[in-house]
């Protein structure tokens, strides 16, 4: 096992990691931009190394600067995160160049999910069902001639893309040039690869995805479902485990599909295989994500199992200890996602208590919210032995919880859960479209 671990990454994920860690009596070494020099992350863990300027690229996203943060203070392991450099082929490569070992699954395998058209290739090849779609398109004339054989409507989507970016949903064919060129465009500048592939665009869908680990002699577990549909641009909002929508013979059959792509990646560590459903029930692989779920929690609550610990054991060469039999959802998790809508100064700040409610964050009465990252305050995580008590325990949080001084989406949360569509696990997708919340707090 590793005695000393360096996170690269910052905010509630770095300290998700670092309690982890002490749990399991392994030291930790911080990374900080210099926006961050006054963040939690970096009182909390053993070490704290400052990597750079305040912009991304400066710090966080500098893998040689991770790298000899790492072999100046002794760590053996880097954990990543989520975002940031979690699914950086390179950086897995260079971690491993220098003695490291990256918790997470091999370069090789992030390469290969990574490239969505390639791992839509390698699913249908093995058997996991797929959404109509095609292969790279190399001009606005295959596009629209892939779009006539699909039929309107389609999704131009990026072959590298994730969390949102290089998407474009074209409703007609007039359409269909500019989308194409603005979708390339996103996705070269969002990860230097512009190419672009077209799918079926499926509606009404729910989006499902499958938590599973691997471990290096060849064991894979899922540990059940989440249901992530409430989204808005394309970024989810909340999601809860497990979902509503899926029956028991439907989740049987997710997670043989879930196993069968990962068997088919060669996986190793944690992941999720994303899937859209129809209204039948039918299913269809989407993507694979290899690294650690923002969501994650809900899965954690309805199964005990702690996937941190479980990616640390596991790049650490140790097997999992149960099998997918001994897996049994119970209960009922929600996670609300708490945006900031601008930077500014928490002037006051009151997560709310009681039992099995959590609140995942980095932030303290004084902190300064540093405009250059993700906007996501934190994660409100609650759990229940019924979905119906879930959410009324999550609609309570919810009032308690107070962040003055930074705008933020908890208003709007808060209506999403009083929503008579999600009350009754009758949603999908395109929720956000036809709601209208309040003006969110500020």
């Amino acid at each position: 096992m590793f005695t000393k671990i360096l996170i690269a990454n910052r905010g509630e994920i770095a300290i998700r990691i670092i309690r982890a860690c002490k749990e399991m009596g392994i030291s930790t070494v911080a990374v900080y931009s210099q926006a961050d020099k006054d963040s939690l992350h970096t009182a909390l863990a053993d070490q704290a190394v400052c990597v750079g300027g305040p912009r991304a690229e400066e710090s966080y996203l500098d893998g040689q600067r991770i790298i000899s943060a790492a072999l100046a203070t002794g760590a053996q392991a880097i954990h990543p995160g989520y975002g940031f450099l979690s699914e950086n082929a390179a950086f897995a490569a260079q971690c491993r160049k220098y003695g490291l070992t990256f918790i997470g699954p091999p370069a090789g395998v992030i390469s290969k999910m990574g490239d969505k058209e390639a791992a839509r290739r390698l699913m249908q090849e093995n058997g996991v069902p797929t959404t109509p779609g095609t292969d790279v398109l190399d001009s606005v004339e295959a596009a629209k001639t892939a779009a006539g054989a699909l039929g309107y409507p389609v999704l131009i989507k990026a072959s590298a893309g994730g969390g949102g970016k290089g998407i474009r949903q074209v409703d007609r064919p007039e359409n269909l040039e500019r989308a194409f060129q603005t979708a390339s465009a996103e996705a070269e500048k969002a990860f230097g690869d512009g190419r672009v592939y077209m799918e079926k665009f499926l509606d009404p869908v729910k989006h499902i995805e499958v938590q599973l680990l691997a471990d290096q002699q060849g064991n894979t577990v899922c540990l059940g479902e989440r249901e992530c549909s409430i989204q808005k641009n394309n970024q989810k909002l909340i999601e809860e485990s497990p979902s509503p929508g899926v029956s028991p013979e439907t989740r049987r059959k997710l997670i043989e599909a879930a196993t069968k792509a990962a068997k088919a990646a060669g996986y190793v560590n944690a992941g999720t295989v994303e899937f859209l459903m129809d209204k039948t029930g039918r299913f269809y692989f989407m993507e694979m994500n290899t690294r650690l779920q923002v969501e994650h929690p809900v899965t954690e609550l309805v199964t005990g199992v702690d996937i941190v610990k479980w990616q640390i054991r596991i790049a650490a060469g140790v097997p999992l200890d149960f099998t997918q039999e001994d897996i049994h959802l119970q209960g009922a998790a929600i996670e609300c996602r708490i945006n900031a809508t601008g930077a500014g100064k928490v002037e006051f700040f009151h997560p709310p208590g009681g039992p099995w409610v959590r609140f995942d964050t980095c932030l303290y009465q004084g902190y300064e919210v540093p405009p250059y990252y993700d906007s996501m305050l934190g994660k409100l995580i609650v759990s229940s032995s019924t979905r119906e008590e879930a959410i009324r325990k999550m609609q309570s949080a919810l009032c308690e919880l107070i962040i003055d001084g930074a705008g933020n989406n908890i208003e709007e949360q808060i209506e999403i859960v009083r929503d008579r569509r999600f009350r009754a696990g009758d949603y999908y997708t395109d929720l956000m479209k036809y709601f209208r919340p309040k003006k969110d707090r500020t």
